[in-house]
């Protein structure tokens, strides 16, 4: 009695043991339990991603940072008349000083850059110089729908303002020329606060007494990673170029006329003031200035408090300029080939198990396990050969390892060749389609989901042919 027991578990286990779908419930078993590595190796990309951010950041702070150039603008020191109140109740009129923000009528700026990568042992920075001229012309100030009185406007303490991201990078002392006569312009250390950080020159404007200036300064900056400008001018033409083959060009508005070649790029923007946000001119009042009134403020949905005079805005919807982009972004190349992982090793245990059923030979699960911790450290390898000798060369080596690993490891289980070479072209053309997908950028959707359908015709080809209902040929070798 207990011997029929005993060889009923034993048939009991056999069956469940041996049963197709049993294993293949098993296989898929695996292959989720596979996306834990997986998301260890993506953890590991954004770390030394991040660590790649960090030494850039390092580099561009010690360099110079991303530069952003503002104006020019023409500020003239006005006494404005307010009515107050005093303790007992009676109106007095007194001046109040406040600003006249005058912004150039015609603005042409000419750029040349010189973009090189600075390398911090295995990760790179993309740091530039440039010479930009900028000349151009301020308008005659408008008195009458503005209601100003000449009179109250300080003219021998007018400012010529420009605005610079980062005043480390330049590199000598800027000269404007204001009219016929040149200022040495120096930091801004007042309460206009235009600009978070500013340059200004004060001509003497009390002979004149007129805002029809014509202007011109050169600068010669340094910077890091993209050069922009703010569209000031009524009308605004900026032409930038240089020596890069993979600019791109970035904020709100795009280049009219670009060209980009292997020798380099140039590109000009010509900007009518019907863009712009704000207005040719204003006076600075003593209250908030309301989101309705976004012609008094500098950019769109902003507030001047002119209590400190100073501008706060949301800049991307004002500025624009190029970004020096490095040509191969290896993280994020092989981030997309990792997120691939899970579909590779599914497929792969469905190649090795059909493999199982032709050549009639078992294999283990520990040596499904194995092949799959095999492609999993494939992206270790890729991530870690990338750094070195770029994405591409990586990709290779890494795939040609894990081939002749895997290839080797079926010719030793099933001892025949011909099927681990099968195997190994299988995982040959699964790697090769993975690299084309990652290539491609509009076309990769279309590529990748005409091949997964000619992959899963090719499995159902492969299953059609097999006889299901008989007894499994592994049972039978038993």
């Amino acid at each position: 009695m207990e011997t029929q027991q005993v060889l009923k578990s034993n048939s009991l286990a056999r069956v469940i043991g041996e049963s197709i779908l049993f294993k293949l419930a098993i296989i898929g078993f695996l292959t989720l339990l596979m996306l834990i590595p997986s998301n260890w190796v993506q953890d590991l990309i954004l770390e030394r991603q991040n660590r790649q951010n960090e030494v850039t950041t390092e580099i561009s702070d010690k360099w110079s940072d991303r530069q952003l150039v503002e104006g020019p603008v023409l500020v003239l020191p006005y006494h404005n008349l307010v009515n107050e109140k005093d303790t007992a109740g009676r109106n007095h009129v007194k001046l109040e000083p406040t600003n006249i923000y005058i912004l150039p009528e015609e603005l042409k700026i000419a750029s040349t850059a010189n973009p090189e990568i600075l390398h911090r042992g295995i990760f790179d920075a993309v740091v530039y110089s440039t010479k930009i001229k900028v000349n151009g012309r301020f308008s005659e100030l408008e008195l009458k729908k503005s209601g100003i009185q000449p009179e109250r406007i300080d003219w021998n303490q007018a400012k010529v303002v420009i605005g610079l991201t980062d005043l480390k990078g330049l590199k000598n002392n800027p000269v404007i020329k204001v009219k016929d006569t040149s200022y040495n312009a120096e930091p801004d250390f007042t309460d206009i606060g235009l600009f978070s950080n500013t340059l200004i020159v004060v001509p003497d404007l009390s002979a004149g007494k007129s805002t029809a200036l014509e202007f011109n300064f050169e600068l010669d900056l340094r910077g890091s990673s993209d050069l922009t400008f703010q569209h000031l001018g009524k009308a605004t033409t900026v032409t930038i170029d240089g020596q890069w083959d993979n600019p791109s060009f970035m904020g709100r508005y795009l280049p009219e006329k670009r060209n980009i070649s292997k020798n380099g790029f140039s590109a000009t923007w010509q900007l009518p003031y019907f863009n712009r946000t704000y207005p040719q001119q204003w006076v600075a009042q003593k209250t908030l200035l309301t989101p309705e009134r976004p012609r008094e403020s500098f950019a769109p949905q902003t507030r001047i408090d002119t209590s400190t005079a100073s501008v706060s805005s949301d800049k991307n919807n004002t500025t624009f300029g190029v970004k020096f982009i490095l040509p191969v972004d290896q993280y994020q190349k092989t981030m997309r080939s990792v997120k691939y992982s899970t579909l590779v090793i599914l497929l792969t245990f469905v190649s090795l198990f059909f493999t199982e059923l032709i050549n009639k030979k078992k294999v283990h699960l520990l040596q499904y396990i194995l092949i799959g911790a095999a492609m999993t450290i494939y992206y270790t390898l890729l991530l870690s050969f990338s750094e070195q000798v770029g994405f591409n060369f990586a990709y290779l080596i890494a795939s040609l390892a894990t081939i002749l690993l895997i290839g080797g490891f079926i010719l030793m289980l099933l001892k025949s060749k011909k099927p681990a070479l099968v195997f190994a072209g299988i995982l040959s053309v699964f790697y090769s389609f993975i690299y084309v997908i990652i290539q491609l950028q509009d076309l990769a959707l279309l590529f990748g989901s005409v091949g997964l359908f000619i992959i899963i015709s090719v499995l159902m080809y492969f299953s059609a042919k097999m006889d299901w209902s008989r007894k499994s040929d592994l049972e039978s070798t038993e």
